[in-house]
């Protein structure tokens, strides 16, 4: 039984039987377990999601599944919290190894930090896109963002702006005490940036560590990828006032789509599937792009419409068999 609760660890949950029991066992066996408190957010699983969650020791909050928003859902969690910590992960993401939790810690080298971000990874795995497999061109470190003026940050390229405020909840830990009066906006996509950009425009230190590393991969339909690009780029730009100059396709994309056709551990058949997948997934980012581009140009109203009509319901990424 917990004794002190140093870590609550919250994870929204809609049908999410198909990866539970894993990322549940993997959370379990945290160096930091014992110190930590695990709260589901539940909207409304059909599935033996619930049935999965009896096996361990969660606290369970349920909603209606009209009541789910990935902002406000979360400040749920929050409220509820007993840790001096918050970390944020998915129903389908996979701690790499069992310091998981101490390395998203580890990233608070300074009292004026607000939060941890880390990395998510695609595991090495048949079911799972060779383009996009992890392999590291650095070895893992902390990178930390302060700007003692807010108009430092303004003067930044909408590029660095985005690098900056690329944070992600599937991997990412916070100080309970900030996120109460900094919380999460009521909103349905990219909840994390419009939070980081929140947090730096406050004052704060956000630092990313990349030893924190979760496994989380979705394949994506052909629906699926126009659309999420699509979100991307319209809150991208609402948010940060980022316009990308190209689709980005750019070259090291294209040699991924190479090294598909050298790897030997993918099979003649896949090769093939997979090199399909990558051309159509390619082609649907140029059309998300077209569709932005072409909207913005006939101004910020009409993007909104634009966005509206395509992306009024995002449909769920493919579950892939293991």
């Amino acid at each position: 039984m917990v004794q002190s609760i140093l870590i609550s660890i919250i994870i929204p949950v809609k049908n999410g039987d198909f990866w539970l029991l894993e990322t549940l066992t993997a959370i379990a066996k945290q160096t930091l377990f014992a110190q930590t408190e695990i709260i589901v957010i539940d909207s409304g699983s059909t599935d033996s999601s619930l049935e999965i969650l009896k096996q361990f020791p969660i606290r369970l909050i349920q909603i209606r599944p009209d009541e789910f928003n990935h902002g406000e859902t979360r400040n749920i969690g929050v409220r509820a919290a007993k840790g001096k910590y918050v970390v944020m992960t998915v129903q389908d993401a996979l701690p790499v190894d069992q310091f998981w939790l101490q390395n998203l810690l580890d990233g608070f080298i300074g009292d004026n930090i607000a939060g941890v971000c880390g990395q998510q990874i695609v595991a090495h795995q048949k079911e799972n896109n060779p383009a996009e497999w992890f392999y590291p061109v650095s070895k893992p470190g902390i990178v930390q963002y302060c700007f003692k003026d807010s108009k430092d940050f303004v003067k930044l390229s909408s590029e660095m702006k985005k690098q900056i405020c690329g944070w992600d909840n599937v991997t990412a830990c916070y100080k309970r005490e900030i996120l109460l009066k900094l919380p999460f906006r009521k909103i349905e996509f990219a909840e994390d940036m419009c939070w980081a950009k929140d947090a730096i425009d406050a004052g704060f230190s956000i630092v990313y560590n990349s030893h924190a590393r979760v496994y989380h991969y979705h394949q994506m339909i052909k629906e699926f990828a126009f659309k999420r690009r699509l979100t991307e780029l319209y809150y991208s730009y609402k948010i940060i006032g980022y316009i990308p100059a190209s689709a980005n396709i750019t070259l090291i994309k294209y040699l991924r789509l190479i090294k598909i056709l050298i790897k030997r551990e993918v099979s003649f058949f896949s090769k093939f599937k997979w090199f399909k997948y990558n051309i159509n997934f390619y082609i649907q980012h140029k059309k998300a792009f077209k569709v932005f581009t072409n909207a913005l140009q006939q101004g910020d109203v009409n993007l909104d419409n634009t966005y509206k009509y395509f992306c009024n319901t995002i449909p769920q990424a493919k579950r892939v068999n293991k």
